[in-house]
């Protein structure tokens, strides 16, 4: 069996995995709070100890585990920026005795997962050229803002990692503008595109349209953003049309998500796609919809058809990263023991 894991900033989520007639099956999965655990090596024993529903896991009965993570790994180590762990190959498989671990880039996980997923797991927001073939790009929203490139080789896409969500914003209208002044003044300098497009994004647009623009901000509404998740409800409230503030935050949001992903779909001239990631799409496809992203995405200039040619999906499949963490471990222990799991599948 291959063990998968997503590690974010808040939760680890864990899976297990075999093989069915060379399909990725899930045999249990959970996910872990992450401030609750010392180290990922933790959050794993607990996983595999079991509880009262799931018997317990042998490290030698699991062939592969791969941990898709936020940030650059170099050299088999990682630094968390949201977590106080240094995550490294080498102690991993010392201390969890399993024969191959793996670290990799949260997008470059999520990048293998997409040949994974079923095709009800994808949703297109933009046509294009369905039958086009060549690079993809990948821009997960979420608690922050990921990006990577899977670039096509002639028989499958290579996820190539990234930070582009931390490149500069470029804002494109009066708002844009006016927002970037803005965040530049509360955030003491630069403003990256992950500070508008993300789980923090949509809270730093939510308060500037409060703050310098001056939308009404209902008590009804400010109540439930003191009572519950702020971007949730932001979120449902644009869905739903309740109110204007959040309707214009999400659209505003929209535009930026929109401009980022052409922009991305530009340097890696991907004819094959862009796949809109993370926790964020899913929840917000009625916005997504409503023509601010797509207009946003087309409005390059002179090379706005090379644009309208590009499919727009949405991954809806928040397990898309555990399967690519898990097909990519399958796939690096094939190569250093030359049997493959996923291939012996397909003979029983």
């Amino acid at each position: 069996m291959i063990l998968a894991g997503d590690v974010g900033g808040t939760k680890v989520h864990l899976a297990l995995y075999s093989f069915v007639n060379g399909h990725l099956e899930p045999m249990r999965g959970q996910k872990f709070p992450a401030h609750q655990f010392a180290s990922l090596d933790e959050v794993v024993s607990t996983f595999l100890a079991g509880d009262a529903g799931h018997p317990a896991i042998k490290a030698e009965e699991i062939l592969a585990a791969c941990f898709g993570c936020p940030g650059p790994v170099r050299e088999g180590r990682l630094k968390l920026t949201n977590l106080p762990w240094t995550l490294d190959v080498r102690d991993l498989t010392r201390s969890l005795g399993i024969r191959n671990v793996f670290l990799i880039n949260d997008l470059e996980a999520n990048g293998h997962g997409i040949p994974e997923l079923a095709p009800d797991k994808i949703f297109t927001l933009h046509a294009g050229d369905a039958s086009a073939v060549g690079h993809r790009g990948l821009v997960s929203a979420g608690t922050g803002l990921g990006e990577a490139l899977l670039i096509w080789d002639g028989r499958q896409h290579r996820p190539i990692p990234s930070e582009g969500g931390h490149c500069d914003f470029a804002p494109r209208t009066d708002r844009e503008v006016a927002l970037l002044d803005y965040l530049r003044r509360t955030l003491n300098g630069r403003v990256s595109f992950e500070r508008v497009v993300s789980g923090l994004g949509i809270k730093n647009v939510y308060a500037y349209l409060r703050d310098v623009e001056k939308l009404d901000e209902p008590q009804w509404l400010r109540d439930r953003m003191a009572a519950e998740d702020p971007n949730a409800v932001i979120g449902q409230c644009a869905e739903d049309g309740s109110s204007s503030i959040c309707f214009e935050t999400m659209k505003t949001f929209a535009a930026a998500y929109g401009a980022e992903a052409g922009n991305v779909a530009l340097k890696v001239l991907s004819m094959g796609g862009i796949y809109l990631g993370g926790g964020i799409p899913p929840r917000i496809l009625k916005t997504l919809q409503n023509g601010a992203f797509i207009h946003a995405f087309l409005d390059k200039g002179r090379l706005s058809p090379l644009l309208q040619a590009v499919p727009v999906r949405v991954i809806l499949d928040d397990a898309c990263a555990l399967l690519g963490a898990a097909a990519y471990a399958e796939a690096r222990a094939t190569e250093t023991s030359g049997r493959s799991e996923r291939a012996a599948s397909m003979h029983t």
